[in-house]
């Protein structure tokens, strides 16, 4: 599988490539202001955003950005700092302080730059009046473990919460804001990104609960007798602190699937873009892909082999079992493996653009028809694997991870099936 593995490799290369940050804000830069520019990050790519902000801004800049552990880059005029992910900490709370700071007694001639992406909704805990850090990271874990989609978590997020939904942004005025956003949700909403913190939208707290209910999130008592609450309201769209700001989305799953499909037609293999927007239950979504491949595979179509499938967007995973290992990523692909057992010419790496899944080193993983079989031979099973949730440990058993390390991006998930046919 060496080459599939270096064909595959590539194609995760160039979706990367075309998120790169400093060719993302290019050509986003704002106007310089009359007053100070401020800059604000947050996110798993926000040091490698500020870097690059840095690289092309002509004047002085200050200002605070925040990002993952492990994630930072030296920046020469910005502070960088860190905090936890996927479950906030304390550093994460101080970070959230910093921000803050950075934006209060702006004027109307000041400018600030939001240089936003995913990852930003757990590095920044800001409970509200009544709740605790303990409140929030247990709000995290069980948004974390139901398998809501993203969107559904970050409605919830937004109504417990000091600086999301819109707070951040408000709480910069009269300065103007223009956030440059690097999209890691389905469908490219910048208000879903990171949870809006300088986007706000129009889901209300009864539409919050409403969620609360349809997906049965078992959320702690304190949080969900905030969200009941009048407290809890958002800024809306409409309100007039927003009049001013500007949104831009400078970087996206679509942009990077293109480039990714681009690649393989370079190298002579033809590509089709099944979505870049997919949602659903990671282990589902990849028997769905399982099923596509082994039909082009046998009966050419829905399209004819050799062709390579490319998919985006961001699945979810339902925890069922205890001591797994893993993120969405490898659970799509040891569902695919499985699906997948003992068909030719099938050969797939599903991957985080950001080069981490989950909580673990790796990026994603690669898999092919000769995955559950050598699984077995290690003694392991797949389908024991996935009722604990344990992907990675399945795919670390036959050395089939995949480890790029951090890439200073995020454009959500990144999905390559190559079927080279009979």
């Amino acid at each position: 599988m060496s080459d599939e593995k270096t064909f595959l490799t590539g194609l995760f290369e160039a979706a990367v490539a075309a998120a790169d940050p400093e060719l993302a804000l290019r050509a986003a830069l704002p106007e310089k202001p009359e007053g100070r520019t401020v800059v604000i990050g947050l996110g798993k790519g926000a040091a490698q955003l500020a870097r690059a902000f840095e690289t092309l801004w002509d004047g002085p800049l200050e200002g605070v950005v925040v990002t993952r552990y492990g994630y930072a880059a030296p920046c020469a005029q910005l502070r960088v700092m860190e905090a936890a992910h996927p479950v906030p900490d304390a550093a994460g709370l101080e970070a959230s302080a910093a921000l803050f700071e950075a934006v209060s007694g702006l004027t109307e001639k000041d400018l600030v730059v939001a240089l936003v992406c995913g990852g930003g909704s757990a590095l920044l805990p800001a409970p509200p009046e009544g709740l605790t850090l303990e409140d929030e990271q247990a709000l995290n874990e069980a948004l974390l473990a139901s398998g809501a989609p993203i969107g559904v978590m970050n409605a919830i997020r937004k109504h417990a919460s000091r600086i999301k939904g819109g707070r951040l942004a408000a709480a910069c005025a009269p300065a103007k804001v223009v956030s440059l956003i690097v999209s890691d949700v389905p469908g490219d909403d910048p208000a879903q990104v990171a949870s809006g913190p300088t986007v706000p939208d129009s889901v209300d707290a009864k539409a919050a609960l409403a969620m609360i209910e349809a997906w049965n999130i078992a959320l702690p008592e304190p949080v969900l007798a905030h969200i009941r609450s009048d407290a809890s309201a958002a800024p809306q769209p409409d309100d007039p602190v927003f009049a001013r700001n500007e949104v831009h989305v400078v970087a996206s799953a679509r942009l990077s699937l293109e480039a990714a499909a681009s690649k393989a037609e370079a190298a002579g293999v033809p590509a089709v873009i099944l979505s870049d927007a997919m949602e659903g239950e990671a282990r589902d979504v990849g028997r769905v892909h399982a099923a596509m491949a082994r039909e082009v595979g046998t009966r050419n179509r829905p399209f004819t082999a050799p062709v390579v499938m490319l998919s985006g967007g961001e699945t979810t995973v339902t925890l069922r079992g205890k001591g797994g290992r893993g993120g969405r990523n490898t659970e799509f692909l040891l569902a695919f493996a499985h699906a997948i057992d003992g068909a030719e010419g099938i050969h797939a790496l599903a991957a985080d653009t950001d080069g981490i899944d989950g909580t673990e080193g790796n990026a994603g993983a690669f898999a092919d028809g000769t995955s559950a079989g050598r699984l077995r031979a290690a003694g392991g099973d797949a389908m024991a694997a996935l009722s604990r949730n344990d992907a990675w440990g399945a795919f670390d058993l036959i050395g089939d991870l995949f480890a790029p390390g951090p890439t200073g991006t995020n454009v959500n998930d990144f999905r390559a099936v190559l079927i080279k046919g009979r």
